[in-house]
């Protein structure tokens, strides 16, 4: 990740991500979490006071070392276990169907390859799991996405390689599954290209050997 990566975008994300004005979506793609959750782009756990008493364990899947440090007050003030339990969303270090549920709040625009986490995230949800996210990416208006091609070079610079303009959904459905829920939008009080949301619920399809089996 490198030394800006590693020591400073952490502190950065955990205040700029730390804002109040983001709890009511917080509050929103956590709500119906159940069972064992793998959280991918863990961060500093801003969402760990959202996580609804129905869950039972998380294993917390954060690249920067300081990210677990600074989460340290937030996990061991939890309500449930938490384990962080690996650095690369694209190479999960799990068992295929060992997780009920998935959570990926504003991460998908920064790892590199998003499909190939995806695709992990796919593969390590139980059957009738479910992948919960909110994510910032390509806007609906085409004013705005003009704005977001200019921009993004600076804001992957800027914000450890993190992209304006992927399509949230085309990126979750390619990776082999179905989005049940799917609420698009501009968050309020900040510039639209930096806040064009999808947030939703997407449930895994089979990979093709389990459906043959």
């Amino acid at each position: 990740m490198g030394w800006y990566g590693e020591r400073v975008l952490p502190r950065l994300i955990n205040i700029a991500c730390g804002a109040h004005s983001s709890d009511p979506t917080r509050s929103r793609v956590c709500a119906r979490l159940a069972g064992e959750v793998v959280e991918v782009g863990f961060g500093s756990g801003l969402n760990i006071a959202f996580y609804p008493a129905t869950v039972t364990r998380v294993a917390a899947v954060e690249p920067a070392e300081l990210g677990w440090q600074l989460a340290a007050g937030r996990v061991g003030e939890a309500a449930v276990p938490i384990t962080w339990a690996g650095r690369d969303a694209q190479r999960l270090p799990f068992p295929d169907n060992s997780y009920d549920a998935a959570l990926s709040t504003w991460t998908l625009c920064t790892i590199p390859d998003a499909d190939a986490a995806l695709r992990e995230l796919r593969r390590v949800l139980r059957p009738g799991g479910a992948l919960h996210f909110v994510e910032h990416g390509l806007a609906p208006d085409e004013s705005v996405r003009r704005w977001q091609r200019r921009l993004e070079p600076l804001q992957g610079k800027l914000f450890g390689g993190c992209h304006l303009t992927r399509q949230i959904d085309k990126l979750i459905t390619a990776a082999g599954f179905t989005i049940e829920e799917l609420d698009v939008y501009y968050e309020k009080g900040a510039p639209k290209a930096g806040l064009a949301m999808s947030l939703g619920v997407a449930r895994p399809l089979p990979f093709p050997d389990a459906v043959a089996g």
